[in-house]
């Protein structure tokens, strides 16, 4: 009987009182898993396990994690997200090497695409998993036509915080989270409208790998810190310590934002 699994009141709601008894239960609960975080193995009798529903429009799949990286939740995602999250977690999407990188989507309006990279940052002697997201184009404010960059004034009147020393750690910022399904990036996460569920600010078209080493930052930390800034100020550095000195730059000229944020689900700070 697998006494270590969680099934949270908002799952139970998604799936019903008789098949959160059956996982509860160890009828429907799995022998062993691979968490839907950092990839290792799990056993639900031995290991605090919790439950993790993804849930698109069409389709809902049930997953399972250590409690320790990610808490028992529904996360609501696209049916594209949501089939991405189905292919890494049956091993049908192969995850390539090194840094996530671009595979950038589309912002509103159509005006430039966001490129994102995966990178490891030092803050008082820890390492901490970042992300940080440039656009390939200037941000127009919705409903103008340019020509100036808006990029920076829009994330701050969302929360985000300019950055005047990369040695300090950003600021949570509520509602807003980082989508790690199957151990691969899939999105970052923001209010929806009018108190509605998470919607994706950023999304990759195919899920992202990221290091072992990110994603074990991750699982200690439990939080990612998000780095934005405009077009042209970082560029696609081929080493971590280029990337650092990148944002120093960016920080030192008033072109960095920055924000920390949790795992898909779990409550911002």
């Amino acid at each position: 009987m697998p006494r270590m699994l969680d099934v949270s009141d908002e799952v139970r709601a998604e799936i019903g009182d008789e098949e959160a008894e059956r996982l509860l239960t160890g009828d429907d609960a799995p022998r062993s898993y691979d968490c839907t975080s950092c990839r290792t193995p799990g056993d639900p009798e031995t290991d605090r396990t919790s439950t993790v529903l993804f849930v698109g429009e069409e389709t809902a799949v049930l997953a399972f994690a250590h409690a320790g990286c990610i808490p028992s939740q529904v996360v609501t995602v696209s049916e594209e997200q949501l089939q991405g999250a189905v292919r890494s977690i049956t091993g049908d999407s192969p995850a390539g090497g090194g840094s996530a990188e671009a595979a950038p989507q589309n912002v509103p309006g159509g005006q430039a695409v966001l490129g994102i990279t995966s990178g490891l940052v030092l803050i008082g002697g820890e390492l901490h998993p970042a992300l940080v997201v440039e656009p390939t184009a200037p941000i127009a404010r919705p409903g103008t036509t340019g020509p100036g960059d808006d990029f920076l004034p829009l994330l701050i009147e969302q929360g985000f915080i300019p950055v005047t020393d990369t040695a300090e750690l950003p600021s949570p910022l509520a509602g807003w989270s980082v989508l790690l399904a199957a151990g691969l990036l899939h999105a970052v996460l923001q209010p929806g409208a009018e108190g509605g569920g998470q919607v994706a600010w950023w999304q990759a078209h195919q899920p992202l790998s990221v290091t072992d080493g990110w994603r074990a930052a991750v699982n200690k930390t439990q939080r990612v810190l998000i780095y934005a800034a405009p077009v042209g100020s970082i560029g696609q550095q081929p080493r971590e310590d280029l990337l650092r000195d990148a944002l120093d730059k960016a920080a030192a000229g008033g072109k960095l934002v920055a924000a920390s944020m949790p795992l898909a689900g779990t409550p911002g700070a």
